[in-house]
């Protein structure tokens, strides 16, 4: 099946594993919690896709929370989350919510060639152009983590034209992309001696590494590398034997 492109010039291409997931969701919107998801075997068939493509899919309505999965018997759609329910938010919100002051200073700011990567992330061709913004971002005036955040171009024209926000998510709900949802990658790692230097801390200190890819609806708008001050941040994770594992980041 061919890739199939979205409403507007300023859309990139639906690629596949965004067909099946959209078609899964279509599928379970209202059905009752409990109730068995399509088959990979039955997606497979029905796309004439790889498996790998199916799962991804799948494995994205897992990530968010409407699939999931009982091993020995299969995927399921999941039961109602709010208990454990996550706001996907900014660092600017985060940090207002903790009574600090949200700062930031520009390190780089340039349209970039999409690497294997970012392209990936956000569903482009390899070599797309993108936005790249580094940031260091601050809290009541302290260095809390160094931001890489990159975006598609083509859903955010004349990004760099303009005097840069103060809060990227502010900016993109004003282009009607506010982001939805997203999946958070973390790794735990030592910090080099040019982010040791920004961050104030000591080269080899502990960091935490955020991946994290947010979506507006079915678009994917922003892909965001992040390294944080161990000694700020802690990784909170709920724990449930029914729902999926959610993580969010939290003051130390």
């Amino acid at each position: 099946m061919d890739d199939v492109m979205t409403p507007g010039p300023m859309r990139p291409a639906v690629h596949k594993h965004v067909q099946v997931r959209e078609y899964v969701r279509s599928l379970i919107q209202d059905a009752k919690p409990g109730s068995p998801a399509p088959s990979e075997r039955e997606l497979v068939q029905h796309f004439g896709v790889a498996r790998m493509t199916v799962r991804q899919a799948l494995d994205a309505l897992v990530v968010e929370g409407l699939l999931e999965r009982v091993p020995g018997r299969g995927t399921f759609v999941a039961r109602a989350k709010a208990d454990v329910s996550i706001r996907l938010s900014s660092f600017t919100e985060e940090m207002t919510r903790r009574g600090l002051k949200p700062d930031a200073r520009t390190l780089l700011a340039r349209i970039e060639s999409a690497g294997p990567g970012v392209a990936r992330a956000l569903e482009l061709d390899e070599g797309a152009k993108v936005v790249h913004w580094q940031r260091l971002r601050l809290a009541d005036g302290t260095p809390m983590c160094l931001e890489d955040a990159y975006l598609a171009d083509s859903l955010v024209p004349h990004f760099l034209e303009q005097p840069l926000p103060q809060s990227l998510y502010v900016e993109l709900q004003r282009r009607d992309l506010l982001p939805t949802w997203g999946e958070d990658s973390v790794d735990a790692t030592l910090a080099r001696a040019d982010e040791a230097e920004l961050l104030e801390v000591r080269a080899g200190d502990p960091v935490l590494r955020i991946a994290r890819r947010s979506f507006a609806g079915t678009v994917a708008v922003e892909v965001s590398r992040s390294t944080f001050r161990a000694d700020r941040y802690t990784l909170w994770v709920p724990l449930s034997r029914a729902h999926p594992v959610v993580a969010r980041q939290r003051m130390a």
